[in-house]
């Protein structure tokens, strides 16, 4: 089995599937030796989409998983990141929710963000948001006369 996962070209909700599926099926097989994702450092000089997606999503996952950042180990280039499984974590990711993230990286009302998601069911996008909010991943607060919603 490979040491590493390269998601060079994936967008950022096919890197987390991907990333969830090597990982878990490492684990599964009793393999928890570390392994490095590769992701690259992106082109603006403070990191890429990728990085910052797959590096956010990894320290939601304490207890199941360890990670090294390139730029923190001379050893590792800083376009990958260094992790250290523990057990598995969750299959059943909310895709939804990762993009509901993404959209909300600016304060937007709820109103815009089921306009942007309108081609899942309403219910789910209001379901993903409530996930999110008890997970601590998005907070609500008043601006003016609107609730509106942002990535933590």
């Amino acid at each position: 089995m490979s040491d590493q996962i390269d998601l060079h070209g994936f967008t950022r909700i096919e890197a987390i599937e991907a990333l969830i599926k090597y990982y878990n099926s490492r684990v599964k097989k009793g393999n928890l030796t570390p392994f490095e994702v590769i992701h690259g450092y992106g082109s603006s000089g403070v990191g890429g989409v990728l990085l910052t997606r797959i590096r956010g999503f990894l320290s939601n996952f304490p207890d199941e998983l360890e990670f090294e950042s390139g730029k923190n180990k001379s050893s590792i280039n800083p376009g990958s990141t260094r992790i250290i499984p523990k057990k598995t974590i969750p299959e059943a990711i909310d895709l939804l929710g990762e993009e509901i993230l993404d959209f909300c990286e600016n304060p937007k009302t709820l109103s815009k963000i089921i306009g942007k998601f309108h081609r899942f069911d309403e219910s789910k996008v209001l379901a993903s948001i409530k996930n999110l909010e008890k997970q601590k991943r998005l907070k609500s607060f008043n601006k003016g006369a609107y609730k509106v919603y942002q990535s933590s």
